[in-house]
């Protein structure tokens, strides 16, 4: 499905941000994908696939504090809905490193700039937005039991 975003000035405050916190864990997420494939010589799918996880802890703090400004309490529940986000972030990265890097022979920090940037567009931020920052769904997970923070 893929998602049009209508542009006002908070979602564009909140993509231009979260943007910016994506570079930021892109920067962490690149960085292990070179340190598993050049020094612990991971293949190149596996190692795209840690890094994608790496990179999304930075990102889950950056985009809810700050791109979304989220204040609600962490809960499970937001956690399991940014999990799954990050989880299919991350197999959708490994799938078009294999594409772009092993298949198609781009090198590999290339393609993964070039990953990450199509990937966010066309799944990352709609996902999150929606699903993971949603005001609506904020106020439905802020029960005591669900809260972990």
């Amino acid at each position: 499905m893929l998602y049009l975003l209508v542009v006002t000035k908070k979602s564009a405050r909140e993509l231009v941000t979260a943007g910016f916190g994506g570079i930021a864990a892109t920067i962490v997420d690149v960085s292990v994908l070179v340190l598993l494939v050049e020094v612990i010589g991971l293949s190149i799918p596996v190692a795209a696939f840690l890094a994608s996880a790496a990179g999304a802890v930075m990102n889950f703090v950056l985009n809810k504090y700050i791109a979304f400004r989220d204040r609600s309490p962490i809960t499970i529940q937001q956690l399991a809905r940014f999990g799954a986000v990050a989880v299919a972030t991350a197999l959708l990265m490994a799938l078009a490193m294999k594409l772009v890097a092993v298949e198609l022979g781009v090198p590999y920090v290339a393609a993964k700039l070039l990953c990450s940037v199509t990937i966010f567009m066309i799944w990352t931020y709609p996902a999150q937005r929606r699903l993971v920052f949603s005001r609506v769904r904020a106020h439905a997970d802020t029960s005591p039991a669900s809260s972990i923070a």
